[in-house]
């Protein structure tokens, strides 16, 4: 009943929101004298506000089409590397630089965002690498006959997409960047890798604003994860994906309740956002109230995930803290992250992460003893926020250069 239910609302909103879209266009249009008068111009903007913010949004494109390298432009070539049920592995090559450049794979969340939540990162990667990105699915979007998908798949994914790129590499080592929750899996790839002496296993691991030991400065986030037993997200937030998706049946955490819990926790300052963008557009500021449609076009683009992959997360990460506790299991083997001897981790944190808090990304460094400290980096991005370590300005000029300069250190 509550897919159901949203998709009753969904379906009222963008009438609503197509409705206010056409008023505002009318309004605006140069030939109406109306547009003019008294409150024209302001229930214009008004309406263009409400229009965005209702509006449903689907998966977007990455839309990377070239870069800027040493001042020179250089176009981007984007192909699906491997098609999984899950999720692809996209590659992204620049064409005119050198064939040995690293190879870069970035794990994205699935956290209820697609991986375009990750453009930013790909594009200031490409200036010095070649990227692949894990592109995950939209459970309802996968049928059922597909199978589970649950965090010990996750990690068969992420070791099944390293040996393709490293193969695809022909000879050497490959880089790999988990951005937020896949940092989780990823340290569980990277161990196992570690353990059976992979030929594939990374050079550097680098793991930004990731839950590794969630008792560390916990947030709201991890606080909720602990209030309340693994049955009460069972029976609360699961709901079964309607009959009009390839995916119907399948159990899910739907990408609208992530939105919705993420919305709520900062409503006020999302509010305020909507406000600034209505006095944007209500001074002829055009550039900053696109600004902030550019961002939330991308924000409320969300998609489901499984329930049984959610729910194992929320289990082992954030309630039994598996992972620091050296419990964590992967189909029945003991993921020994002390055998991380071979991979360089980089620890990267945001000084403001509401998310993540300081400490939980570090903790990965004090959690693998048999690691030579040379091999071993920690940096905090003073002022940034969750989103500030791997998007925006903070990102191109003072966190991406930490990274590259660790893969040049380590290029295996």
């Amino acid at each position: 009943m509550l897919y159901h239910a949203y998709e009753l609302q969904r379906s009222w909103l963008n009438s609503a929101s197509a409705l206010a879209s056409i008023s505002a266009g009318m309004l605006n249009n140069p030939s109406n004298p109306f547009g003019y008068l008294g409150m024209g111009p302001m229930v214009a903007n008004a309406l263009d506000v409400f229009a965005h913010a209702t509006a449903h949004y689907g998966k977007p494109e990455f839309g990377i089409t070239a870069v800027e390298i040493d001042g020179q432009p250089h176009a981007v070539i984007e192909r699906v590397a491997l098609k999984r049920p899950f999720g692809d592995l996209l590659h992204f090559t620049v064409e005119g630089t050198p064939t040995d450049r690293p190879r870069l794979l970035i794990v994205a969340p699935m956290s209820g965002h697609y991986a375009t939540l990750l453009r930013g990162t790909v594009e200031r990667m490409l200036e010095s690498a070649d990227v692949f990105i894990t592109d995950w699915a939209d459970a309802k979007m996968v049928p059922t006959d597909a199978g589970n998908f649950d965090l010990d798949e996750y990690i068969d994914y992420l070791i099944e997409f390293t040996e393709h790129v490293h193969a695809d590499a022909n000879g050497p080592r490959i880089h790999m960047m988990a951005v937020c929750q896949p940092s989780v899996p990823a340290f569980a790839a990277v161990a196992l890798m570690n353990l059976h002496k992979s030929p594939a296993t990374p050079a550097t691991l680098t793991m930004m604003g990731g839950p590794i030991d969630t008792r560390e400065c916990p947030t709201v986030v991890n606080n909720m994860a602990m209030q309340r037993p693994i049955e009460w997200f069972r029976q609360s937030v699961i709901a079964t994906v309607p009959h009009k998706y390839p995916g119907s049946g399948r159990r899910v955490y739907p990408g609208f309740m992530q939105l919705n819990a993420f919305m709520s926790m900062n409503l006020s300052s999302h509010m305020m956002s909507h406000y600034e963008m209505f006095k944007h557009l209500t001074v002829g500021d055009d550039a900053s109230a696109q600004a902030t449609k550019t961002f939330y076009d991308e924000y409320r683009s969300v998609c489901d995930m499984t329930a049984e992959f959610y729910l194992q997360t929320v289990e082992e990460v954030f309630q039994k803290h598996s992972i620091p506790k050296g419990e964590f299991r992967h189909k029945g083997e003991l993921v020994d992250i002390t055998q991380i001897t071979d991979t360089a981790l980089l620890a990267i944190e945001g000084e403001r992460d509401d998310i993540s808090g300081l400490g939980q990304t570090k903790a990965a460094l004090k959690l693998t003893p048999n690691l030579p400290e040379n091999k071993k980096r920690y940096y905090m991005a003073e002022g940034a926020g969750h989103y500030g370590i791997f998007n925006g300005s903070r990102w191109r000029t003072k966190v991406a250069p930490v990274v590259e300069e660790w893969i040049a250190a380590h290029g295996g």
